[in-house]
């Protein structure tokens, strides 16, 4: 598969993450049968911002929680503006009960078929 392909499934995956909720790049990336390309889903999401249909990336965070992308949106504080607008806390650039919020796509989507 070449980059824009792996590019596009990891923008898919990111259209499903409900409102609300964060993944991670690690999480994507295995779901999507890749498990070791956590990075590249991260290079996917610091060009999302030019995609259309618009790709939620504000939603993926790395496996701590943290907002390790956050220097790719218009501003440094932007990515947790959106989080916080979808009503999730976040403290010192970390999710606050990020495993409470957590979406792993191969329990939710399972359970949506």
């Amino acid at each position: 598969m070449d980059r824009a392909d792996f590019f596009e499934q990891v923008y898919q995956v990111v259209r499903l993450i409900p409102r609300g909720r964060v993944t991670s790049y690690g999480t994507i990336a295995a779901y999507l049968g890749t498990k070791g390309s956590s990075r590249m889903v991260g290079y996917a999401m610091n060009g999302a911002h030019t995609v259309h249909p618009p790709v939620p990336a504000h939603r993926v965070v790395n496996r701590q929680g943290l907002l390790t992308g956050k220097h790719h949106f218009e501003s440094p504080s932007r990515m947790q503006e959106l989080l916080e607008a979808e009503g999730i806390a976040v403290l010192n650039d970390q999710v606050q009960h990020f495993k409470k919020l957590f979406w792993d796509p191969a329990l939710e989507l399972d359970l949506e078929a």
